[in-house]
C-alpha cells in the first residue's frame, strides 16, 4: 500500500498542475454548426454516412452537415486551437480535452421546443444549455471551480439557431400549427422575445464573449428552390421576407442586451449578407454555381439529404451549396473570413479578431 501511494504521489508531482492554456471555445445550436452530436442519438437528423465528410481531413462522415470543415472548425483553426471542441456527447470528451470546449448543437433544433419535433430524439436549446451547466461541473472536479469560472469567461462561444424554426416549423407544410397561430411579423416577435431568454441564460451561466449569427438568406436554399418547379431559380419570397424581418430584430435584442448589461459581451454576425455576396454573383467567387447543391437529387439537387445514391460534383470547391441546406467548405471559410476580419457590413459591433483582442 506504501509503495503503491508513493507511486502515485511522485506520478502527480512529475506530471504537474493542469495548465490551461488556449482559449476555450463553446458551440450552440442546429446543424450548420454541430460536429456529430446527433451520432450519439437516435434520430432522423444525422450526417453520418458517405460522402458525409468527404473532404474532411480523415475522408470520413463525422456528423458534420459538410464535405469538409464546417464553421466552428474554422472558427476554432483560427483562434489557434490544436482541435475543434468535441461533440459533448462523445466519449472522448474526458480529461483535458474538456478544457478545450465543447459542441452542444444538435441538427433539426430552433428556438422553439416544437422546433424540429419530425426529427424525434435532438438536443433541444435548453437542453443544451443544461449541458453547459453539467460540463462546467465536470471541469470544476478537473480544476477547481475559481479555475473553472476563469475559462469560461475568457473563452468564446459561438450560437447559431433560428433557421429550423422558418424552415421546420412555420413553412414546414401549408397552413402549419403555428403559421395558423401567427402571421409572420407576430412569429418573428415570439422568436426574438424566445431568443432573449436564451441569450440572457447563457450569460447568466459567466460566458464573456458569445457571437451570434442570423438566419441568413433562408429562401435561396437548394431546397428551397426544388419545393416548386415554378420556382425557375428564384429564391423563395415568404422566406427571404421572414430573414428580413428577423434579422433586423435581432440585432436590436443584442445591441439592447449589451446596453444592459453595459459591455459588448454579443456580437451579432450578418450571415445573410455575407451570403448573399455570394449568391448573387457566385462565379465573382470562384463558384460556377450557387442554385444547385454539389450533393443531393432532384431539382436543383435539393430534395432529401445527401447519401451514396446522390449525384455528386467532382469538385466541391465550385458549389456553394453542399446539400439541400448547407454550405460547402469553402462557403465556410468565405463567412469565417468575414466573421474574422469584416467591416460594420457583416459584423456588429466589431469583428471576432477586433473583440478578441480587447
Amino acid at each position: 500500500m506504501v509503495i503503491v501511494f508513493v507511486s502515485l504521489l511522485i506520478a502527480l508531482v512529475m506530471s504537474g498542475p493542469i495548465v490551461v492554456e488556449a482559449r476555450a471555445f463553446y458551440v450552440f445550436g442546429d446543424s450548420l454548426v454541430d460536429s456529430g452530436n446527433n451520432n450519439y442519438l437516435v434520430t432522423t437528423a444525422r450526417a453520418d454516412s458517405p460522402p458525409y465528410g468527404i473532404d474532411f481531413p480523415t475522408r470520413r462522415p463525422t456528423g458534420r452537415f459538410s464535405n469538409g470543415l464546417n464553421i466552428p472548425d474554422l472558427i476554432s483553426e483560427a483562434i489557434g486551437n490544436d482541435e475543434p471542441p468535441l461533440p459533448y456527447l462523445s466519449p472522448e470528451l474526458r480529461g483535458r480535452r474538456l478544457l478545450n470546449g465543447a459542441n452542444f448543437a444538435s441538427a433539426g433544433i430552433g428556438i422553439l421546443n416544437d422546433t424540429g419535433f419530425q426529427f424525434i430524439n435532438i438536443i433541444r436549446m435548453n437542453q443544451q444549455l443544461d449541458y453547459f451547466q453539467q460540463y462546467q461541473q465536470r471541469v470544476s472536479r478537473l480544476i477547481s471551480r475559481p479555475r473553472t469560472q476563469r475559462l469560461v469567461s475568457q473563452a468564446l462561444v459561438l450560437i447559431t439557431v433560428g433557421g429550423n424554426d422558418f424552415v421546420n416549423n412555420y413553412f414546414l407544410v401549408p397552413y402549419s400549427a403555428r403559421s395558423r397561430q401567427f402571421s409572420l411579423p407576430d412569429y418573428v416577435r415570439l422568436l426574438i422575445s424566445e431568443y432573449k431568454k436564451i441569450l440572457m441564460r447563457l450569460y447568466s451561466l459567466g460566458v464573456g464573449r458569445v457571437l451570434v449569427t442570423g438566419a441568413g438568406p433562408l429562401g435561396c436554399a437548394p431546397a428551397e428552390l426544388a419545393r416548386t418547379t415554378s420556382s425557375n431559380g428564384r429564391c423563395s419570397a415568404e422566406l427571404q421576407r421572414a430573414a428580413s424581418l428577423y434579422d433586423p430584430q435581432l440585432l436590436q435584442m443584442i445591441n439592447e442586451i449589451n446596453r444592459k448589461i453595459g459591455k459588448n459581451v454579443f456580437i451579432a454576425a450578418n450571415i445573410n449578407q455575407m451570403q448573399t455576396d455570394f449568391l448573387s454573383t457566385p462565379r465573382t467567387y470562384g463558384f460556377i454555381t450557387s442554385k444547385v447543391a454539389c450533393c443531393g437529387q432532384g431539382p436543383y439537387n435539393g430534395m432529401g439529404l445527401c447519401t451514396v445514391l446522390s449525384n455528386l460534383c467532382p469538385n466541391r470547391e465550385l458549389y456553394v451549396f453542399w446539400d439541400a441546406f448547407h454550405p460547402t467548405e469553402k462557403a465556410n471559410r468565405m463567412i469565417v473570413r468575414h466573421i474574422l476580419t469584416g467591416s460594420t457590413k457583416y459584423m456588429n459591433p466589431m469583428n471576432l479578431s477586433s473583440a478578441l483582442a480587447l
